[in-house]
């Protein structure tokens, strides 16, 4: 699966005239005037969102009905609920969830609540429709446990309310191996597979019961939510059992009819095939109240096109999500119908996912679209990311490379796995081959080049070895394979244990930029550092200093004159020699400006931003815009978990929702860790062949097709069992003892 066809959608611009948009989808309900008169000051609203966390209500009767906290996760398939996740910044999240047999009364009255716990809130709320068994992955991150769908409903008479009744027959089918799902079925033989694995709720007993071709993942997965059933929903009252298929004990077999196998292998089967993309040019009521037109058919779009006087449909097609954009200074009746118009486009498209979003409260998923979007005060180049699962802005992590080897969770932000002090040694890719680079040269890179870093430290009494992989943006295709080939030769004869980093000229990490003794990394536009092979270099040149949050700082040749109010710049040319300091620099870069100083040559004169001569600008082709904004990156961007399997017998990707966990690492798959300005590959001791094959091209692939312009990320493939701490700080109380015993095996020993 290329991740390739999961960033194309299509832009629509929503035109709304007065009277205000109708509310398409009440109009046939005969309850439709009621539900729009409900005050807006709801007694349930008056607890919303005061604490951070999730609130769940069910639509009983058109009107709001909280579920037990205990009961989180269970949903009953003909009723319609209304969930809020509040974060401690606090950000609001409002899902509206919809069963596959709710009514079109109760649909309605959860969106109209919708509406009016996002005006409550004032309007900040990002706003979701979910639909069963589509849900998105933000939703499923709330219940890591999985999900329960429950036959039947308000209209059947069930209730959501805690109970310990013996008398609950009914079987839940699990499936899934990062969003877990459990659906009732009939308690009957014909609803078992050989390749699934299902919980058998008796009420005093528990079972759950493993398919002879269901794996140890699955099985695990099953097992912790049973268990979850009986800590909750039993209140701890329930006797867990696990059984394998065939060894059923007689109270199981008397609850069930004859057997009859669907299909012998279940989800083995199963594929996840892409969607169609389309583009409907226009939607349109018969009142000519709305018209929805296509704005763009493809990405990457511009941030420009997003208008603060309109609202916006973004259709993402391949990925089931419909997104809707609220413009800041669109009419309000315009912005409270935004989820209503979004419902529209989706009656007439297969997409399943709305998310309405309000201008300031977009999230990475939403922005990665658009190859320009940045916040207020944000500068350009890639951010940082400085906090897990949060959506609120919080302080950076300072660097302290003395607490490096304790503090992980620092090293794994700053991607640093030691303080830089180690051995270097470094060859370049010369006619196939490894040619040593002269040591007094360590630190320059040219574009013409590819180079093997090999760094040596010790971490408690044991040596660890890196393979920086650096490769030109002006190599030859020759030497980008043959660096790859000597990556593989050199750690071969190390015995297999160097972690491999491969590094794209201008997106090297934070821990290579620091190995060179406290001078700047020193980036070369083109040319080679071969004597045969030395090109002439250009007679004016421009060099961008920016030092990294880890303290390394990085000196890169730029092709344009475009300037940066948050950095230093040294600019050569035939008649001057000029260091440019701009406002928010500091002093560490202006003293890394000597060090570019003195391998250029020259006397240098300082010149603050704001007060160059004439010939400053004229050295650089005259005076052009450029980026003044001094303001810190604050713009979160939450690492993202994947994980890479053929169980199928295809390659999938499927990202891990919520707040990952240790726990969420498969060890019979190879799993990608997307730290916004690194990405990481670790490969299970279980995972096969075909998977430890196709991740490297699929890591490739999803930075390359990024249209927010992270193509050429550095790649870190990691083995299990040998995590550095850049890669284990990401993971909250990392046990690196967890794998010494089976995680199912484990839990099977406590009963």
């Amino acid at each position: 699966m290329a991740f390739k066809k999961s960033f194309g959608f299509f832009l629509h611009l929503i035109q709304c005239q007065q009277p205000p948009l109708c509310l398409s989808w009440f109009s046939s309900s005969p309850s439709s005037s009621f539900l729009r008169d409900i005050m807006v000051s709801h007694k349930e609203f008056a607890t919303a969102g005061k604490k951070p966390g999730l609130q769940v209500w069910r639509i009983e009767k058109m009107d709001l009905k909280p579920v037990p906290e205990a009961l989180h996760g269970s949903f009953y398939t003909g009723d319609a609920y209304l969930l809020l996740y509040t974060t401690a910044a606090p950000s609001y999240f409002i899902h509206m969830w919809i069963g596959e047999e709710c009514s079109q009364d109760e649909s309605g009255a959860a969106a109209v609540f919708a509406m009016q716990m996002d005006d409550h809130l004032g309007g900040g709320p990002v706003q979701f429709r979910e639909v069963q068994d589509n849900e998105s992955k933000i939703f499923i991150g709330y219940f890591k446990k999985g999900i329960k769908y429950q036959k039947g409903g308000v209209a059947s008479g069930f209730q959501h309310v805690v109970t310990n009744d013996a008398n609950v027959k009914r079987l839940l089918h699990v499936k899934g191996r990062r969003a877990i799902r459990a659906t009732e079925q009939d308690l009957a033989w014909s609803s078992f597979n050989m390749g699934d694995c299902f919980i058998i709720d008796l009420g005093q007993n528990i079972y759950v019961w493993y398919g002879s071709k269901s794996n140890r993942y699955e099985r695990l997965k099953a097992t912790e939510l049973a268990i979850d059933i009986r800590d909750n929903e039993r209140r701890g009252r329930g006797t867990m059992h696990l059984i394998d298929e065939g060894e059923e004990p007689a109270e199981v077999i008397e609850v069930r009819h004859p057997l009859k196998w669907t299909s012998p292998y279940g989800s083995l089967l199963e594929t996840a095939l892409p969607r169609d993309l389309f583009c409907p040019s226009q939607i349109s009521d018969a009142s000519g109240n709305m018209k929805v037109s296509c704005v763009a058919e493809s990405s990457p779009f511009k941030q420009a096109m997003l208008s603060p006087e309109e609202c916006y449909i973004v259709d993402n097609g391949v990925d089931g999500s419909i997104f809707v954009w609220k413009g800041p200074k669109a009419n309000p009746s315009e912005r409270k119908a935004a989820l209503s118009a979004g419902d529209a486009f989706h009656r007439m498209t297969p997409l399943p996912q709305i998310q309405v979003i309000p201008a300031g409260g977009e999230m990475t998923l939403f922005k990665q679209f658009f190859c320009d979007w940045k916040d207020k005060d944000e500068t350009t180049g890639v951010t940082k990311p400085y906090t897990i699962g949060r959506i609120a802005k919080v302080p950076q992590i300072p660097f302290d490379a003395a607490t490096l080897h304790t503090n992980k969770t620092m090293a794994a932000h700053h991607g640093m796995v030691d303080d830089g002090k180690g051995k270097v040694q470094i060859w370049r890719v010369e006619k196939g081959a490894k040619a040593p680079v002269d040591p007094s040269t360590y630190g320059h890179f040219y574009g013409g080049d590819c180079y093997l870093i090999l760094y040596s430290y010790n971490l408690g009494g044991r040596e660890k070895h890196i393979i920086y992989t650096w490769q030109g943006l002006k190599c030859t295709q020759d030497e980008l394979t043959a660096s790859a080939y000597l990556t593989v030769l050199l750690d071969d004869s190390m015995g297999g244990s160097p972690l491999q980093v491969r590094v794209t000229q201008g997106q090297e990490p934070p821990h290579l930029v620091s190995l060179f003794r406290g001078k700047p990394m020193i980036i070369h536009l083109g040319g080679t550092s071969s004597k045969s092979g030395h090109s002439e270099t250009a007679s004016t040149r421009l060099f961008h200093i920016r030092q990294s949050t880890s303290g390394a700082t990085r000196a890169v040749e730029a092709s344009s004159s475009n300037l940066n109010s948050n950095d230093v710049f040294v600019l050569k040319s035939p008649k001057v020699l000029y260091i440019w300091r701009g406002t928010g620099a500091t002093d560490e870069e202006m003293e890394a400006s000597k060090h570019v100083v003195g391998f250029l040559g020259g006397t240098p004169s300082q010149v603050q931003e704001g007060k160059e001569p004439a010939d400053f600008w004229s050295a650089l082709g005259g005076k052009k815009e450029y980026q003044t904004s001094t303001g810190l990156k604050k713009m979160v961007k939450p690492p993202r978990l994947f994980g890479c399997s053929n169980k199928t017998g295809t390659i999938l990707v499927e990202e891990v929702p919520g707040d990952f966990t240790q726990s969420d690492l498969a060890t019979d798959d190879v799993m990608l860790l997307d730290t916004w300005d690194q990405i990481f590959l670790w490969v299970g001791k279980d995972a096969n062949d075909e998977e430890r094959k196709e991740a490297p091209r699929i890591a490739k692939d999803y930075v390359n097709t990024d249209p927010s312009g992270r193509k050429g990320l550095p790649i870190t493939t990691i083995q299990q069992g040998e995590e550095p701490s850049t890669f284990t700080g990401w993971f909250h109380a990392w046990d690196p003892k967890m794998w010494e015993t089976d995680p199912l095996e484990r839990i099977r020993k406590r009963f």
